[in-house]
């Protein structure tokens, strides 16, 4: 008897490929599509109404049974709740984790096991495997321009046995070209934004409007406290940012090197000080091994669009991490992930603190 899986269908080329490759290893395949907000008619914003219909479409033409689950107030407890509170505190949160971990693989996870599904299955662009003990783990995707394990780190074992990723070993052309041979209306369709639930790309309305942030004014100050100008409030900025300060220094080109909610003052230098070669993270997963009882060698990135460098991470107690890098790295950012590898093996991560 084949297995059931329920495809989590976003309304993209990969999730539809994904569906369509379980197909042809003989699945069983129910599509699932998530509705996470109110946006309508929007291509590309995961969960819009555009999305839902054609996700619909695409498992309509595969022949597949397709259902829409509605997880709006959960998105909005679990994920823009959280995306508030986080910048309302000065950090930089990444929804798109914590998304995967209380939506696709929590949330929608579960729901499927309770509907008699053995297992789900999504587009994105990660291998799984497991060792000699049984012991599930995580790889990177075999395109390496787009794959997604960093977002992918606070997996659990029972996730990642009741997982399937039928992507993971394609580069995207190839899948594209896959879906394009198979008559699928979506196989040039373009890639989803980042974060679906700002859709203009403003987080200061946002933040306004959803989670009651204020926005208090305060002074953009030097790394020796004098004062360079007025900030808009604490959530309109990020380390490392450069674009929209509006003022200048005796440094030349200023960035954002900090921010203190206590103060209210956003710190701003030059990009040489944003530099730095340690951190700590907490919330720390450890995904493909367990937890070591040292010191051990790992390549690491603290963005998602970074390339890991080699660095050693040291456990400590109460779920914590430290991080020693070779090299200093470039505005490591409070609220972001860091997760660490050997070779294409996800070790796991942590939220840098």
């Amino acid at each position: 008897m084949p297995q059931r899986v329920f495809a989590a269908m976003s309304g993209g080329v990969d999730s539809a490929a994904a569906a369509l490759l379980l197909l042809q290893a003989g699945y069983e395949v129910t599509g699932v599509t998530l509705r996470l907000h109110d946006f309508r008619n929007r291509p590309g914003l995961c969960g819009s109404g555009d999305d839902i219909e054609t996700a619909r479409s695409v498992a309509a033409f595969l022949g597949i049974p397709h259902q829409v689950l509605d997880l709006r107030e959960l998105f909005r407890a679990r994920v823009m709740d959280r995306f508030a509170a986080e910048y309302a505190g000065g950090r930089t949160p990444n929804p798109c984790i914590d998304c995967n971990r209380e939506i696709k693989f929590g949330a929608l996870l579960d729901w499927a096991l309770d509907q008699g599904a053995d297992a789900i299955a999504t587009g994105h662009y990660a291998r799984l495997r497991q060792d000699d003990s049984g012991r599930w783990q995580l790889l990177r995707g075999a395109d390496r321009r787009k794959d997604q394990t960093y977002f992918l780190y606070q997996l659990t074992q029972r996730q990642l046995a009741h997982l399937r990723l039928p992507v993971g070993d394609y580069e995207k052309p190839a899948l594209r070209a896959l879906a394009e041979s198979h008559g699928l209306i979506n196989a040039q369709k373009a890639d989803s934004q980042d974060i679906c639930f700002v859709p203009d790309g403003d987080y200061g309305a946002f933040l306004r409007c959803h989670g009651g942030v204020e926005m208090s004014p305060g002074d953009f100050v030097d790394a020796e406290g004098q004062v360079l100008g007025r900030h808009k409030g604490l959530p309109c900025y990020t380390i490392g940012q450069r674009k929209g300060l509006g003022v200048g220094g005796a440094e030349g080109r200023l960035y954002v090197l900090g921010k203190d909610p206590e103060r209210n003052t956003v710190i701003l230098g030059a990009d040489s000080r944003l530099y730095s070669q340690e951190l700590t993270a907490e919330r720390v997963n450890w995904l493909s091994i367990p937890e070591p009882s040292g010191p051990l060698p790992v390549t690491a990135k603290t963005r998602y669009s970074q390339r890991e460098a080699p660095a050693t991470v040291e456990p400590l107690p109460g779920g914590r991490i430290h991080m020693v890098f070779q090299e200093p790295q470039r505005a490591i950012t409070p609220g972001q992930a860091v997760v660490f590898y050997s070779g294409d093996l996800v070790l796991g991560g942590g939220t840098i603190c």
